[in-house]
């Protein structure tokens, strides 16, 4: 999870999100060359007094200064749109889970299991356990498998609602009367944390999520638990 003064992404736990953060290393290298030479360019006209009667009118220059931001552009374009395209691919998931944003709550329903549904309530600063997280800690956690493709399935009951997991890469709309979908993958076990990103009403700030990574055999006996108990 994030933590005081950092700079940039959390670490991926996802596959797609370690693809994201490639990604953004690779843009942010091309921004900063173009940033130095900008820069050196600017230096160079304003330090120096003498005047080059080829760059005041050149073809050749300009041909290059057209084709060099399409080229920077493509390279660019085709990193992004394939990151796109794997973002949208769902491949057989081993579990479809509902997601259903409320103010404030979030509720959870394993399509897969008759009776496997809970609601999801942030823990109040005065029920917290020492080591957990103020805002971001809630009741019932979403437990899901490590290394399963695993499908979301969101909406909203009331007003727009976004379920956001940065560490796994996922944003998507909660929209009341649509069902958006996406699809995640997570590499190791740990708990990872979110919060509702669409501002919903007085207390969106308390919409977080919680979402648990741990291995299959540990999966089933916790789905074993929860289905007595409801």
């Amino acid at each position: 999870m994030a933590h005081p003064s950092q700079l940039g992404f959390q670490d991926a736990a996802s596959p797609v999100m370690e693809e994201l953060l490639h990604f953004h290393d690779h843009t942010l290298m091309i921004v900063f060359l173009i940033s130095a030479l900008v820069l050196y360019i600017i230096l160079a006209m304003v330090s120096t007094k003498l005047t080059n009667k080829y760059i005041l009118d050149s073809q050749e220059i300009e041909i290059v200064w057209t084709i060099l931001p399409a080229v920077i552009l493509i390279l660019i374009a085709l990193p992004s749109l394939r990151i796109l395209y794997l973002m949208d691919e769902i491949n057989e998931p081993h579990i479809t889970i509902k997601a259903l944003g409320h103010q404030w709550y979030w509720s959870y329903e394993y399509t897969d299991y008759e009776n496997l549904e809970f609601d999801s309530y942030m823990i109040q600063t005065e029920d917290l356990s020492p080591g957990q997280f103020r805002l971001l800690e809630t009741d019932h956690r979403m437990v899901v498998p490590m290394e399963s493709p695993i499908r979301m399935l969101i909406t909203a009951e009331d007003v727009f609602h976004s379920w956001a997991v940065p560490a796994l890469g996922i944003k998507m709309d909660a929209v009341p009367g649509r069902l958006n979908q996406t699809a995640f993958i997570i590499s190791r076990p740990g708990i990872y944390y979110g919060q509702c990103s669409e501002i919903c009403g007085a207390n969106h700030t308390f919409m977080p999520i919680v979402v648990e990574s741990v291995p299959l055999e540990h999966f089933e006996n916790w789905s074993s638990l929860m289905l007595e108990e409801s």
